[in-house]
């Protein structure tokens, strides 16, 4: 089993949530841990041989909106503010949706086209992986 075998798992163990994966395929056996409570950020995943197959996830409709860094989403540009976008809300293309501070910096993530949101995927304050889920929104027509 490769890397990049291993960060597909990870980012899927982000995209459904989950604290434990194992994955069983004729490259190898990985199992992948995460410990932390709901809302807090999710320590590392570990890696350890496991003899068990990981289910599949299902295919889900709209645009999502990953992280393109590792770091912690903030959902409002400072603490006690208004959060940039809520569910419903139409935005269009450039404008902020959130913020995921890496190495001190914060980097605005900007809504790639027009459309409306749908599901918000994590929480303020949780770390977020390359590629994790941050929002799933509806294009608009």
């Amino acid at each position: 089993m490769n890397e990049v075998d291993i960060r597909k798992y990870a980012q899927l163990m982000c995209e459904l949530g989950l604290t434990g994966l194992e994955v069983n395929e004729a490259k190898g056996t990985v199992r992948l841990e995460r410990t932390g409570t709901p809302g807090a950020a999710p320590a590392a995943p570990s890696v350890q041989a496991a003899p068990e197959s990981a289910p599949k996830a299902a295919p889900e409709s709209g645009v999502t909106v990953t992280s393109p860094i590792v770091g912690i989403f903030y959902a409002a540009p400072m603490e006690n503010a208004e959060p940039y976008v809520r569910v419903g809300d139409r935005v269009k293309k450039g404008d902020v949706l959130c913020l995921v501070e890496a190495m001190k910096l914060m980097n605005e993530i900007v809504a790639e086209q027009d459309g409306v949101i749908r599901e918000i995927l994590v929480k303020n304050g949780q770390l977020v992986d390359f590629g994790c889920p941050l929002f799933r929104m509806e294009a608009a027509q």
